[in-house]
């Protein structure tokens, strides 16, 4: 039988994989095996880490929420403020709560006293 050279795909499929990991140190962005390898590792890792990177900002925001709330008033935290959110059907999120927090305190003092005497009010006429 006749030689047949390997053609351009592979080594086109090797390039398209350097380029990848050419960010990579040593032989991690060298030796074709360990690319590979690497790659898998890494797009884990990053698909891992999306899922952790959206828990870790809700934490944020919601720590963000707490103080603010507290400084305010003693008696007053985070989960009653978000449980008088959801009585009063108001369609605000963390961050958006967060950012307000952040930006303008008075302004989050303002929408919790709004929710309080408003909550306060129906439970003591009995509508809810």
């Amino acid at each position: 039988m006749t030689r047949i050279k390997r053609g351009y795909i592979a080594r086109r499929r090797r390039t398209k994989i350097r380029l990848f990991a050419s960010s990579f140190r040593g032989a991690h962005s060298r030796l074709t095996r360990t690319i590979t390898q690497q790659k898998i590792r890494a797009l884990v890792s990053a698909h891992r880490d999306r899922d952790k990177q959206k828990r870790n900002f809700r934490r944020l925001w919601i720590t963000r929420i707490n103080a603010v709330i507290r400084e305010g008033g003693v008696s007053y935290s985070y989960s009653k403020l978000i449980n008088d959110l959801y009585k009063r059907q108001l369609l605000l999120n963390r961050k958006i709560l967060a950012q307000i927090a952040i930006s303008n305190r008075n302004c989050l003092y303002m929408i919790s006293n709004e929710i309080r005497k408003e909550v306060d009010w129906k439970e003591y006429t009995g509508i809810i």
